[in-house]
């Protein structure tokens, strides 16, 4: 079970989420284990692996094995290794067998060649219905996104070597609505000279047309993608080629390398032995290498191209903060992003699939228009019912997309003559002349009276490294009185895993110096406000 965002279940575990909270069902004779996917540095780890243990044994299922936690700060892939060593024993045990203590590879599907097919019936690219790209019919969602033109792309940043862009998509067609705080989730495509390159590695020709059909005619799941489809498609469209693989990959790839000293590398590395999990920490994680890089340097290793494209997982939807609101752009959502793109131990750069592939959206021209598979998720990042409430946003870097749509909310808001609260915004960048993102747009705000206090921390700017922290630590007093005696909502958003701990603890001591709180109390005070939903955070790692 993986968790979402603050404790949530995902997407596809939300039916199951909802029947498992207001079941009376009993299920006794159900057996059952779970192992979660997590990450500590967000506030619930593992609270969906947690729950669902909690639950299904409250509901009379019997636990077969300890609940397992992947943490995936560390290394989700050993913490499930090291679990699973355990639960085999444990589940031989339970139903009486023996384990033969071999381990083999079993195909989950077989492959089928189509020579003579009609190409109307070939998927290419589209999520579940075909041609659903040419015909477009609501309602859009992660089955059935919607394509959305792109109608504006521009580099955000004035300097430095990054690229920070914003982008706007006309979802005019589509019906599709969105609050302010809520996400975008893209679709992307692979960059093609790296399926170019993965097709001569395993000598194949990438537009033969495959179908892999579950040997199980009984499972739901019919085929690992949608099929039929090209080689070029799926690598291009539904295959994730650019993560680092798997253990289990390695595991089943390496019967194909020629070399046996190839071979048992491979398979050390899968092992759960503390050597095997160095080496796979050493060789495939820590270089980053992705599935082209692993068969350009292990020479001869030459999978069967079909058992490869059965093996690596799907390519997952990418969400974007909206740095737009609904009530002043209603046609269209805004992404705020920085395009990821990093130079590896082995000399290689590998670059971001989303972000460089939206870097090279133009809008229109020559009348082929850009466009993005999309569809909108609902999230709990709002601004408060009233408008009066003050806020207090955070956000530095590109964490400032949603407050880009609760500032023109907020505007908006005021035109309509209503009474607006006080708005507090504490954003972060490296240098005021190259990447103060919005810098226009903020000081527009504060202009018009809309963003009552504009607190910019740069953090290069001087000797000494100033974040949105210190600032907040500064303005302790006022923070702690729109907090306490004005019901402020508190809004973060940026990175998990040292941004939002260090604000945390700066809101801890506005509390504890001010406030004259106990740092348990601080705590406390402030866990509160998460549970009634006044401090919320959009934050990831």
């Amino acid at each position: 079970m993986a968790t979402y965002g603050e404790g949530d279940p995902t997407d596809n575990a939300q039916d199951f989420y909802d029947w498992m909270q207001a079941a009376y069902d009993s299920l006794e004779g159900v057996n059952f284990a779970v192992f979660g996917l997590g990450n500590k540095t967000y506030e619930h780890f593992n609270a969906m692996g947690k729950l669902v243990d909690k639950r299904l044994a409250e509901l009379g299922a019997k636990r077969v094995f300890d609940l397992g936690l992947g943490d995936d700060d560390s290394n989700l892939e050993e913490d499930f290794v090291s679990w699973k060593e355990l639960f085999w024993p444990a589940v031989c045990e339970f139903f009486g067998v023996e384990a033969t203590g071999e381990d083999c590879c079993v195909r989950q599907f077989e492959l089928v060649t189509q020579s003579d097919i009609n190409m109307n019936q070939v998927f290419t690219g589209e999520m579940s219905r075909l041609r659903s790209y040419q015909t477009q019919r609501p309602p859009f969602d992660s089955k059935n996104p919607f394509l959305a033109t792109v109608t504006a792309n521009r580099k955000l940043n004035k300097g430095g070597v990054r690229h920070l862009m914003h982008l706007e998509l006309d979802i005019s067609a589509s019906k599709l609505r969105y609050d302010a705080g809520d996400h975008v989730a893209v679709y992307p495509t692979n960059d093609v000279a790296l399926v170019n390159r993965l097709g001569e590695l395993l000598g194949v020709d990438l537009n033969t047309v495959l179908s892999l059909n579950n040997l199980d005619e009984e499972s739901n799941k019919k085929h690992p993608f949608p099929c039929p489809s090209s080689y070029r498609t799926a690598l291009t469209h539904y295959l994730d080629i650019t993560s680092p693989p798997r253990t289990n990959v390695l595991y089943e790839l390496a019967q194909y390398a020629s070399d046996p000293k190839d071979q048992d590398m491979m398979r050390k590395m899968a092992s759960s032995s503390a050597e095997g999990k160095a080496l796979y920490q050493s060789w495939v994680l820590a270089p980053q290498r992705h599935i082209l890089a692993v068969l350009e340097d292990i020479r001869s290793l030459r999978p069967a191209p079909d058992h490869l494209c059965e093996l690596l997982p799907r390519l997952q939807a990418r969400y974007y903060s909206i740095a737009s609101s609904a009530k002043v752009h209603p046609t269209s959502v805004h992404i705020c992003a920085v395009v990821v793109e990093y130079a590896t131990s082995t000399g290689r750069t590998n670059m971001g699939v989303a972000t460089t592939w939206l870097k090279n959206m133009a809008p229109t021209d020559n009348g082929h228009p850009a466009s993005v598979p999309l569809y909108v998720r609902k999230s709990q990042f709002r601004l408060p019912f009233k408008a009066s409430t003050p806020v207090v946003m955070i956000g530095p870097g590109t964490g400032i997309a949603p407050f880009m749509g609760f500032l023109q909310e907020r505007a908006w808001q005021k035109e309509q003559g209503k009474d607006v609260g006080e708005t507090v915004l504490y954003y972060g960048c490296r240098y005021r002349n190259e990447d103060f993102l919005y810098q226009e747009e903020l000081e527009e705000f504060e202009r018009m009276g809309v963003l009552t206090q504009l607190n910019v921390a740069f953090s290069r700017d001087q000797e000494h490294k100033i974040y949105v922290q210190d600032l907040m630590k500064e303005n302790k007093e006022h923070l702690w009185k729109l907090i306490h005696s004005q019901n402020a909502h508190l809004y973060v958003c940026g990175d998990a895993r040292n941004m939002a701990r260090d604000v945390q603890s700066a809101f801890h001591q506005a509390a504890e110096e001010v406030g004259a709180l106990s740092h348990t109390q601080a705590v406390d005070y402030f866990k509160r406000l998460m549970t009634k939903g006044r401090y919320s955070q959009d934050v990831w790692s």
